[in-house]
């Protein structure tokens, strides 16, 4: 599903504030803020597309290696319901979060 982005119509017709909401596609455009009740409309902005999609690419990308890289910590769940440390600086493991 796409996420759309909507502005608040302010009394001069200007952009006010900006949200973005989860919608599918085939949803009508709100006319409405879901919160404050305030009238709203679409703002049109590009899709982002990923150009060039190919699964071994975003299996390299997430590779233990390459996360570590990028200063990121991966845990992976053990048998026992805890979590232990694949790459990265944080604790070796996550126990607490069985």
């Amino acid at each position: 599903m796409p996420i759309y982005v909507y502005e608040v119509v302010t009394d001069s017709e200007e952009g006010g504030e900006r949200f973005e909401i989860l919608q599918k596609i085939t949803d009508r455009p709100l006319k409405r803020h879901p919160e404050t009740g305030q009238p709203v409309r679409r703002v049109p902005t590009a899709p982002n597309v990923r150009k060039g999609y190919h699964p071994q690419s975003t299996e390299k990308s997430l590779s233990d290696k390459n996360l570590d890289r990028l200063g990121f910590t991966k845990y992976v769940k053990q048998k026992d319901g805890g979590y232990e440390k694949r790459v990265g600086s944080g604790p070796d493991t996550l126990d607490g979060y069985k």
